[in-house]
């Protein structure tokens, strides 16, 4: 089997490593200078630095010798590069994308994107789940959720990325794997600044269980499964990416506690935080569908400096008690 993987960051490097052992890989650059030093060196130094690249995988920076032959395109690009990415495969059908979140301006998440730029027939879907780009290029055991609305593609596109360390599960919940995939970001930068701050594990476990109960909601107001929401697309990431200490998001929310201003934490990160862009559209959404989600309304308020972490904590703790939901 050909797969393309169309994105060169991390995630897209680590999953082409991942299946490299069981079919022809194509990882499509779209910097032709970082595809030639990935090609030369057998390495991403940029996004995946320390990871040898099988030579199986072929790197390229011609998108139309990517896709050339391939049975499931993979679109590893941030939510932000997805719309032009998806625009250049409009006749194509068999697209998964890896990103997660909202497109800023317009607030939509992937599947509406990929509705308004693949055009009518096409197939596509999402794949989430816990996952960090370190362990999966390692070769470590990964559980992830593949989501489609027609019911045929998830399954069979779930079966043809199903194997070796990768164990792929397929539901028709997109709404619900996208909106764990987003609002999972927020509660992890709400984690990091509970850790940044030293408020300790009980805390912590509280942030985490109290972001699932938001996440939970929002979902449910679109539409969403509630056994998405507690399986691997969302209360499996969100306890990964709150916890884990090569989560980005939680990096962010650590280092605004300590004081760092947010234009420096992102510049340092070197890579995106789909949290801090996503924040301000669950806030949004929340406001819109009349959800409760306090913790995403206490980090986005942070993030536009309308909160420092410390105040925000202290907001949080003098809510009224009330009724666990």
């Amino acid at each position: 089997m050909k797969v393309a993987v169309l994105g060169a960051g991390a995630w897209g490097t680590a999953i082409s490593c991942a299946l490299a052992t069981r079919m022809e890989v194509r990882l499509w650059a779209r910097d032709a200078a970082q595809a030639r030093a990935i090609r030369e060196r057998r390495r991403n130094e940029r996004y995946l630095p320390g990871f040898e690249i099988p030579a199986s995988v072929s790197v390229t920076a011609e998108l139309a010798e990517a896709l050339a032959g391939a049975e499931l395109l993979l679109a590893a690009t941030p939510v932000a590069g997805l719309r032009e990415l998806l625009k250049k495969l409009s006749a194509a059908s068999g697209v998964v994308w890896l990103c997660k979140g909202f497109e800023q301006g317009t607030g939509a998440l992937p599947h509406r994107i990929a509705a308004e730029t693949l055009g009518r027939g096409a197939s596509f879907g999402a794949l989430s789940g816990p996952s960090f780009a370190e362990e999966v290029a390692r070769g470590l055991p990964c559980a992830l959720t593949l989501a489609s609305s027609d019911a045929q593609f998830a399954r069979e596109a779930a079966e043809r990325l199903h194997g070796g360390r990768l164990r792929v599960y397929f539901t028709t919940d997109l709404v619900g794997v996208e909106i764990g995939g987003a609002v999972k970001n927020v509660m992890a930068i709400a984690a990091g600044i509970s850790d940044g701050l030293g408020l300790g594990l009980n805390a912590r476990a509280a942030l985490i269980t109290r972001g699932l109960a938001e996440i939970a909601r929002l979902g449910a107001a679109l539409g969403a499964q509630p056994e998405t929401i507690m399986g691997l697309a969302g209360v499996g990431d969100l306890i990964l990416t709150a916890t884990g200490d090569l989560s980005r998001n939680r990096r962010v929310g650590l280092e605004l506690a300590r004081g760092k201003p947010l234009e420096a934490i992102l510049r340092d990160l070197g890579h995106i935080a789909e949290g801090v862009r996503s924040a301000r559209e669950v806030a949004r959404l929340a406001a819109e569908h009349g959800v409760d989600m306090p913790v995403s309304e206490a980090v986005n308020a942070v993030l536009d400096g309308k909160l420092s972490p410390a105040e925000a904590v202290d907001r949080l703790l003098s809510r009224e008690p009330k009724k666990e939901r």
